[in-house]
C-alpha cells in the first residue's frame, strides 16, 4: 500500500494539514475495495483528485474513468447521458447511443454535484448501485453494468434529504465510506505552500519570473478566508503573475486582488 506521501507527490497534491492527510489516507484503504464513496466538501477544495486517486489505485485501472458533472447536465437530458437511449426515444435521437454507464462498464464513474441529480434520476441511479441494472431510455430491455461509483457534493445531504430533492435512501447507497476535504481556511499552513507551488507553475507558463510575496503579504494571504478554496488561491496567484511588474508582492498589492479587503474585512479570519 501507498504511503500518503507517495500518493501527493504522485498526484500533485500540496499540503500537509492533518484533516488532509487523513482523507488521503481513507481513500488509499478504500480504493482496493469496491465501496461506493462520496467526497464531501466546499466547491474548489479539490474533490476531483479523490476519486483519480481511487480509480488508480484500484483493479480497474486499466478500465474507463469517466468523470460526470451532474450540475452542468440540463434534467431533460441526464438520463439519456447516463443511461443512455434508444432510436426514437424522444425527438432528435436519431440513433442509439450508448450511456456512460454502459460504457464504462468494469471502470469507475465519478458523479460530481450529485446533489443536482432530479429525483427521476436518482430512482435510476438507486437500481445501478442495488443491483448493478439500468435500462436506457425509450427501451424495456434491462441491461447489466458493473461499475464503481464515486460522487462528490458540496451541499449539505441531510437538509437536501428533509427538503425531499435527494432520496434518503440514495444518500446511504452513496455514502458508504464518507471523505471529507477542510476548507482552504482550515489549512492555514498549507496556504502559502500551495500559492509558491501555483506562482512556480505561472512563472513557467508565462515565461516570468516567479512572484514572491513579502512577510506582511504572507500575513494577509494565511489569515484570509478563501471562500473560493483552492480554486480562488490559484485565480489570484495566476492574475498576480500575469499583471504584477514588481514580482515582489507587498501586502498592499495583495490587498487589491483579494474581495472584501477593501471593505471592512469580514473574509479575514479574526485571531485571537
Amino acid at each position: 500500500m501507498e504511503s500518503v506521501q507517495a500518493i501527493k507527490q504522485r498526484f500533485g497534491i500540496i499540503g500537509n494539514t492533518p484533516a488532509l492527510n487523513r482523507a488521503i489516507e481513507k481513500t488509499i484503504q478504500v480504493a482496493p475495495t469496491d465501496i461506493s464513496v462520496l467526497v464531501t466538501g466546499e466547491s474548489g477544495v479539490g474533490k476531483e483528485s479523490i476519486p483519480k486517486i481511487i480509480h488508480q489505485l484500484s483493479h480497474r485501472k486499466h478500465n474507463k474513468y469517466i468523470a460526470v458533472n451532474c450540475g452542468a447536465i440540463p434534467e431533460g437530458t441526464i438520463d439519456s447521458e447516463l443511461f443512455g437511449h434508444e432510436k426514437g426515444a424522444f425527438t432528435g435521437a436519431t440513433q442509439t447511443r450508448s450511456g456512460y454507464f454502459e460504457v464504462a462498464d468494469g471502470g469507475t464513474i465519478f458523479l460530481d454535484e450529485v446533489g443536482e441529480l432530479p429525483l427521476t434520476t436518482q430512482v435510476r441511479l438507486l437500481r445501478v448501485l442495488e443491483n448493478g441494472e439500468f435500462i436506457k431510455v425509450g427501451s424495456s430491455k434491462v441491461q447489466k453494468t458493473n461499475v464503481r461509483i464515486v460522487a462528490a457534493t458540496n451541499v449539505n445531504m441531510f437538509e437536501a434529504i428533509e427538503k425531499e430533492k435527494f432520496r434518503e435512501d440514495l444518500y446511504y447507497r452513496l455514502s458508504t465510506v464518507e471523505i471529507h476535504l477542510p476548507p482552504l481556511r482550515e489549512r492555514q499552513s498549507d496556504i502559502h505552500l500551495l500559492f509558491r507551488k501555483f506562482a512556480s507553475d505561472f512563472a513557467l507558463k508565462y515565461k516570468m519570473p516567479t512572484v514572491k510575496l513579502t512577510d506582511g503579504a504572507i500575513d494577509i494571504l494565511v489569515k484570509y478566508r478563501w471562500n473560493g478554496n483552492i480554486r480562488q488561491l490559484r485565480n489570484i496567484a495566476e492574475q498576480l503573475s500575469v499583471l504584477e511588474q514588481d514580482r515582489n508582492i507587498s501586502a498592499e498589492t495583495l490587498r487589491s486582488y483579494l474581495p472584501s479587503a477593501n471593505t471592512n474585512l469580514p473574509a479575514v479570519i479574526k485571531t485571537s
